[in-house]
C-alpha cells in the first residue's frame, strides 16, 4: 500500500502546474494499464492518495514511485502487505 503527498513549490506557475497535473495522469494511466498499480482511491483535502501497487521486490517499487513526473515533490509511505488467509491462495475478494 502506497500512501503519496504531494506539496508542489508556490513558485511553480499555473501553465507548469497544469502540465505536470497532466504528466502524472498520464504516467499514472501507464501504471495501471502495466498492473502496477492494483487500486487507487485519492483523499481528499489535497493532492494525497493511496493505492495499491504491485512490484517484485521494494527497489522495483521504488522506480515506479520515481517514474512519477511529481515524484521531486512528492512523500510516499509504504506500507507493505501479506495476503491474509481469509482471502485464500487467490487473493479472492
Amino acid at each position: 500500500m502506497v500512501e503519496i503527498r504531494v506539496e508542489l513549490p508556490a513558485s511553480l506557475g499555473d501553465d507548469e502546474r497544469e502540465a505536470l497535473r497532466a504528466a502524472e495522469l498520464s504516467r499514472g494511466r501507464e501504471l495501471v494499464a502495466a498492473g502496477a498499480i492494483r487500486s487507487i482511491w485519492r483523499i481528499p483535502g489535497g493532492m494525497r492518495n493511496v493505492g495499491i501497487w504491485a512490484a517484485a521486490d521494494a527497489t522495483e517499487l521504488h522506480e515506479l514511485i520515481e517514474s512519477l513526473p511529481m515524484y521531486p515533490w512528492l512523500t510516499a509511505e509504504v506500507t507493505p502487505l501479506a495476503r491474509h488467509p481469509l482471502t485464500g491462495p487467490e487473493g479472492g475478494s
